[in-house]
């Protein structure tokens, strides 16, 4: 189908694309309700003579009633299981069979066979008849489509892929860039409209438009959905410039040097792209159970219809072709088709009761194979904003006096060591003091008067002024936090240093646990960020982390992601950023705090909602329960039909005389579903 006109050249995912080879919800529940209101009188009619008090038969004649279930059935059969046929179509062409093969068959042969039976009923052998009429299974056919259908709803909704990622990237470029003409006029022009050399203003609040590198004047610029560190960057002249990032403070000239695809913002973009597109989908259980059971099915129906051939009473033919084809029916599990969607929804249930939210089911369902779990720091392993590490005070000074003057001279600013500054204060009991003059240096610090006093805080050479022995005194003193990779200001008061305020992105409450718990289920934990190495190693050192790789740009992330998977390691990467975004696309499974941004949410597979580890833990115990249980439903879906199958082939028949019985199938069918649907919600109660 045509996509829809964007003003990008990113053009969103078409939501009709098919998954598992077969079409969108949206086309498949019209088929459902037409199969479901076909069905329900199919059923009463076929079990109405078996079931106490219902006997039908006193009103409709057999034979009306198996032509009124074939003109019922067959819209079913041909309509609304039409998809179904394409895959088992395919499945032979491939080679490759699965649920639907097998399915396919079982009902194919229940509605040739049950067509066969009201159009030709003196063909059949006497011992098959009840009551004198033939046996049907157009109900088995048209309860088996119904069922299956309902169970790829489900599977459907768990599994729908959106573009709300990619839009949402896209959103974060401007849609307009103010151009600075060689007479220095200014005028505001399309993004689209900006060329490599351009000179563009950029003012507070506003996002820059495209990579480039500034020229004129200072600023403080947020890159967290690059980098992922939560404190803004100070920029001089000199310094790069990446498209989409928010300029903070200060208003400045960039040269324009990476403009339309070539921006780090496409390039993000593109690579979730091409990671959705790209990830293949999981061989799904049923269908490699299926690969093993379609094969063994059809050798016992053959089998079954070479020996009554053979060794049959006559006509030995129609007995060989009849048990042939019940072989094919028995061996059908209606229940096949909600064994795993059953689980996973049920799952999906109990997981939003423990802040687990899942949009893609198969990643509850690959996240119990994960054997290495890939974090990012920022806003994962540590709050992802600024606090207070460590207050500093001069020799003769105390930490309150030092945190009160600091917090009074920053309470007029909005820079986010600022803010962390003033809420630690208020914490405390402290009360700023507002001043009367206040003036931010851009990349420096900020200067206050308080009555007579000058206050300043900020970068070391902006407090101590010339004062170079002072610098390198206070640099020397809090050289063990800068290390610890904490951010460390300078505060003075009429030229005489109080002290030093070292402030950090500060580790949760939680993580340490969640690390140790993620160790004792046998993962191995790697850290995944963009900060310095210092920083990296400090937080990684206090956890305990198997590996960090520190430096990472967004492109890298998702490099190193594949670099882990191509030796064969299954990996989830759990990040909160825009910078994650394609790295949560590419791992096998990608997770994202509900803290974070909505780009990394959309990227992601699971959302852990309060932004905590320890859901983390408690997903993979969830994941790992969910795939027990899809194991007992499949057995539950095979067991009693193989049970019948034997029956089928007509091996009490010597003895006793007996052929399948449409009872047998149904009290099968209805045993296999039950206890998939019973087995299920057993999950339910699952502890985490």
């Amino acid at each position: 189908m045509d996509e829809p006109d964007h003003p990008s050249a990113h053009e969103p995912v078409s939501t009709e694309l098919v998954y598992m080879g077969l079409p969108s919800e949206r086309i498949l529940r019209p088929r459902f309700y037409v199969a479901l209101i076909l069905t329900l009188p199919v059923f009463v009619l076929a079990m109405g003579p078996m079931i106490p008090g219902l006997n039908l038969g006193r009103w409709v004649d057999p034979r009306l009633s198996g032509w009124v279930q074939f003109a019922l059935t067959t819209p079913v059969f041909f309509w609304c299981g039409w998809f179904f046929i394409l895959r088992f179509v395919r499945s032979l062409r491939e080679r490759d069979p699965n649920m639907f093969t097998l399915i396919i068959i079982g009902i194919g042969a229940a509605y040739l066979y049950s067509t066969f039976a009201i159009a030709f009923p003196g063909w059949l052998p006497d011992a098959l008849l009840t009551g004198g009429h033939p046996p049907i299974y157009f109900e088995a056919t048209a309860m088996i489509v119904t069922i299956v259908l309902i169970g790829q709803i489900l599977e459907q909704r768990t599994h729908a892929r959106t573009e709300d990622a990619i839009r949402a990237l896209i959103n974060l470029a401007p849609r307009m860039a103010t151009r600075v003409g060689p007479e220095g006029s200014e005028k505001e022009v399309p993004v689209e409209s900006v060329v490599r050399g351009d000179r563009l203003r950029v003012r507070p609040g506003e996002k820059v438009p495209v990579d480039g590198r500034l020229e004129e004047g200072n600023s403080t610029v947020d890159e967290s959905m690059i980098t992922g560190e939560p404190v803004p960057v100070d920029k001089e002249p000199g310094d790069s410039i990446t498209g989409g990032t928010l300029n903070t403070m200060g208003s400045f000239i960039m040269r324009a040097e990476r403009v339309g695809a070539d921006t780090v913002l496409a390039r993000i973009i593109d690579l979730v792209e091409a990671a959705q597109e790209t990830e293949p989908p999981i061989q799904r259980l049923a269908d490699r159970v299926s690969g093993f059971f379609v094969p063994i099915v059809l050798t016992v129906s053959l089998l079954t219809f070479v020996t009554w051939y053979w060794i049959g009473p006559e006509p030995s033919f129609t007995y060989a072709l009849v048990n042939a084809v019940a072989v094919l029916v028995i061996a059908c599990p209606c229940a096949l088709g909600l064994a795993t969607p059953v689980s996973i929804a049920t799952g999906i249930g109990r997981g939003a009761q423990a802040g687990i939210l899942v949009r893609d089911a198969e990643a509850l369902e690959r996240l119990q194979s994960v054997d290495t779990v890939l974090l990012d720091k920022t806003g994962t392993l540590t709050e992802g904003r600024p606090g207070l590490a460590a207050l500093l005070p001069a020799d003769d000074g105390d930490e309150n006096t030092l945190l009160a003057v600091a917090a009074s001279a920053e309470l007029g600013s909005e820079h986010p060591l600022a803010r962390a500054i003033v809420a630690e204060a208020r914490a405390r009991g402290l009360v700023p003091t507002p001043p009367d003059r206040f003036e931010s240096v851009t990349a420096n610090g900020v200067h206050a008067r308080i009555g007579s006093d000058s206050i300043r805080v900020g970068k070391p050479d902006f407090v101590t002024g010339s004062s170079s022995d002072a610098t390198d005194l206070w640099h020397d003193r809090t050289e063990p936090a800068r290390l610890a990779g904490q951010t460390v200001i300078l505060v003075s008061r009429n030229e005489r240093v109080l002290g030093a305020i070292a402030l950090a992105d500060r580790i949760r409450e939680t993580t340490r646990g969640a690390v140790n718990e993620l160790h004792r289920l046998g993962l191995r934990v790697i850290m995944v960020t963009g900060d310095n190495r210092e920083t990296a190693d400090a937080v990684a050192g206090e956890l305990g982390i198997d590996l960090v790789h520190a430096g990472v740009r967004p492109e890298q992330k998702q490099a190193i992601v594949m670099e882990h998977a191509e030796r064969g390691e299954k990996t989830a990467f759990c990040g909160d950023g825009i910078n994650d975004a394609p790295a949560l696309a590419a791992a096998h499974v990608g997770i994202a705090m509900g803290t974070g941004t909505d780009v990394a949410i959309d990227s992601a597979g699971l959302i852990l909602v309060k932004g905590d580890l320890t859901a983390l833990v408690r997903a993979v115990h969830l994941s790992r329960a969910v795939l027990r249980n899809i194991k007992q439903n499949l057995f539950f879906a095979f067991c009693y039909n193989s049970l019948g199958i034997p029956v089928a082939a007509g091996v009490l028949y010597p003895l006793f005389g007996v052929l399948l019985n449409p009872m047998i199938a149904g009290v099968a069918m209805a045993m296999s579903s039950i206890s998939v649907v019973s087995n299920a919600l057993r999950l339910k109660r699952l502890k985490l």
